[in-house]
């Protein structure tokens, strides 16, 4: 198996899920996932945000606010419904998947809450269409002001194993409150949850970077990704606090500390500028992580290869 590094379009195309998971562990701490709002006007017109995002170093798309119900990019206006994952897909050569929102109806909540369309929530019927639209992964965390518990992650994951877990890769996790009081004893996730989210049925445990929320240190970071590690999951260290339209220098100082925490995966959120990073903000982490050989070739090559 290669390593995600040295993985084309043609490569990715073969890949299922376990070759996929593989190969980022064999890539020690340099795999790139960009997210975007598919949602929003992409940054210029005549693309989608995935594609600028694949552009500049991106290894993996992750798509927001994405309506299982309702298959719709912008950008890909033309595009059949079912057709939306698999278009874009070729048209990036890379691996892409999706949000989905395990809402909590019970949730101590913060804030006023918005209500979501049943097609981005985390329920077995959309949990089935994500996997029947051809998604490579799936990420069960929260928007803000979406509810989005530890609790109902850990039954979304559950649900999630049983409809989608031999093909389709789980992430899991909070990147911030997503509207709620943090219900673990160390905030968003503390040892206990994250074993339970492994044992559920959890691919790919998702916490937040370095940096990114009160109280997510090197040494917190590096203490939830070692349980990770320990109960058998990859880890993912995520930016999803707006930081990704910081200078780069906070971009570069943050990638760093998530990969000597350990991370296997490296996120950077949507909010930058228009439903995406700031572009230049995901080769800065990249080169960051990987130098710029790794970065230079996954910005240049071609879907044909």
């Amino acid at each position: 198996m290669k390593r995600i590094l040295n993985c084309t379009a043609s490569d990715f195309e073969q890949m299922n899920k376990h070759d996929l998971l593989q190969s980022i562990q064999a890539s020690e701490g340099r795999t790139m996932i960009a997210e975007v709002v598919c949602t929003s006007v992409p940054l210029y017109p005549g693309l989608t945000n995935a594609e600028y995002a694949s552009s500049f170093g991106a290894d993996i798309i992750l798509l927001n606010i994405f309506d299982v119900d309702q298959p719709h990019i912008e950008g890909l206006d033309k595009v059949k419904p079912k057709e939306v994952i698999h278009t874009l897909k070729k048209l990036i050569g890379r691996p892409v998947g999706i949000n989905l929102e395990p809402v909590d109806p019970d949730a101590d909540n913060l804030e006023d809450l918005d209500v979501l369309q049943e097609g981005r929530r985390a329920t077995r019927n959309s949990l089935k269409k994500a996997k029947e639209l051809g998604v490579d992964l799936i990420c069960l965390t929260g928007n803000p002001k979406t509810g989005v518990s530890t609790k109902a992650i850990l039954k979304s994951i559950e649900v999630a194993n049983e409809v989608a877990g031999e093909e389709v890769v789980i992430i899991a996790g909070k990147m911030h409150g997503a509207g709620v009081k943090a219900d673990t004893p160390e905030g968003l996730a503390d040892t206990d949850t994250i074993k339970q989210y492994v044992k559920a049925g959890a691919d790919i445990i998702l916490v937040p970077g370095v940096g990114t929320v009160p109280g997510a240190t090197s040494q917190q970071t590096e203490k939830l990704i070692s349980i990770a590690h320990q109960e058998g999951a990859l880890a993912l260290t995520s930016i999803g606090t707006s930081q990704e339209g910081a200078e780069k220098e906070t971009i570069q100082q943050m990638a760093l500390y998530n990969k000597m925490a350990g991370a296997d995966m490296h996120h950077i959120g949507d909010a930058g500028m228009h439903g995406i990073a700031v572009p230049e903000n995901i080769m800065h982490y990249s080169i960051a992580i990987r130098g710029k050989r790794h970065t230079y070739i996954r910005m240049a090559a071609s879907v044909h290869r």
